[in-house]
């Protein structure tokens, strides 16, 4: 497994914060350990930049909030 860079940690908590502002009260625990572990999934497969991650993390928000299931 590869370190990732102390650049793309630095991304993924940056999107991370952000991301959990939208939810109630910052998110609870289990919230924001599903989508800390969708960046990590990301970052080691080489998504490092704010954009990329900021992708994934509002992907992993719709999952947990069912707005990606609403027709």
């Amino acid at each position: 497994m590869n370190e990732l860079s102390e650049r793309t940690k630095a991304n993924m908590d940056v999107v991370l914060e952000e991301t959990c502002r939208q939810l109630p009260h910052g998110g609870d625990h289990d919230s924001r350990r599903f989508i800390a572990e969708r960046l990590i999934e990301a970052a080691r497969a080489g998504h490092s930049t704010l954009g990329e991650l900021g992708i994934v993390a509002r992907h992993a928000l719709a999952t947990l909030t069912g707005k990606d299931h609403q027709a």
